[in-house]
């Protein structure tokens, strides 16, 4: 099954819009997603290695939709005491209206606008993170990316997304037929199952993009996971 991906064609979240109702309730059903199939575990999974009890830790979370893998790992680091500063990039103004609010008790989470193809930082981190993002970019754009997300860090990178194959994609029609049935979680839900990388192209995206010595993990729920770890 051959990617395919038409930079003209966009998801409705990425289009230029205010804060709307169906928006904030097509964000609610990612983090919905993301907390039944398996993202929140994977990050966390990593968190317990990478950030320790009593540490310090400057964080980048590229990406950050609804700002939801930010509070996630803001949660995990008061579990276990670890203080963390943690910058959510995202490009759309409205979207980042929404995560503010439901980050509203959170000092640790700092919200920017920015495109992650054209942000550039002076600053670099502990761990740079980009989660369910990368289908989002074209072969060429996801390269960037992951380019950057090496640049960016000083200890570790994860950058986590879907994997494609015929079960997921028929999995996904499934949910959004029968539960997910909102037009605008149905159409990206569809649209980013057909538009993930598979297992083999997420592995040449991160050659190309120059990582060396990365891990590459299959998880459950047709989830996949590529990481860099500081020697």
């Amino acid at each position: 099954m051959k990617r395919s991906f038409d930079p003209a064609v966009l998801e409705m979240m990425d289009r230029p819009q205010p804060v709307s109702a169906e928006l904030e309730r097509d964000l609610e059903r990612l983090r919905q997603l993301n907390r039944w199939f398996g993202s929140y575990r994977l990050v966390v999974n990593f968190m317990r290695h990478w950030l320790q009890p009593g540490a310090r830790a400057c964080i980048v979370d590229l990406a950050t939709g609804s700002g939801d893998i930010p509070r996630l790992i803001a949660d995990y680091a008061r579990k276990i005491g670890a203080q963390v500063e943690i910058d959510a990039l995202d490009r759309q103004p409205a979207t980042l209206e929404i995560a503010r609010k439901l980050s509203a008790g959170y000092a640790e989470i700092c919200y920017r606008e920015a495109n992650i193809l054209e942000w550039d930082s002076a600053d670099s981190y502990d761990i740079v993170l980009c989660t369910l993002a990368l289908h989002h970019f074209s072969d060429e754009d996801a390269v960037t990316v992951l380019r950057r997300c090496r640049e960016l860090s000083r200890r570790f990178v994860l950058v986590s997304d879907l994997r494609r194959g015929f079960l997921p994609q028929a999995g996904v029609y499934l949910l959004t037929a029968l539960i997910f049935r909102e037009l605008m979680t149905r159409h990206d839900a569809r649209l980013s199952v057909v538009r993930a990388f598979s297992f083999a192209e997420m592995r040449d995206l991160a050659v190309r993009a120059g990582w060396g010595h990365f891990g590459h993990k299959k998880f459950r729920f047709a989830r996949q996971a590529i990481c860099l770890e500081a020697a």
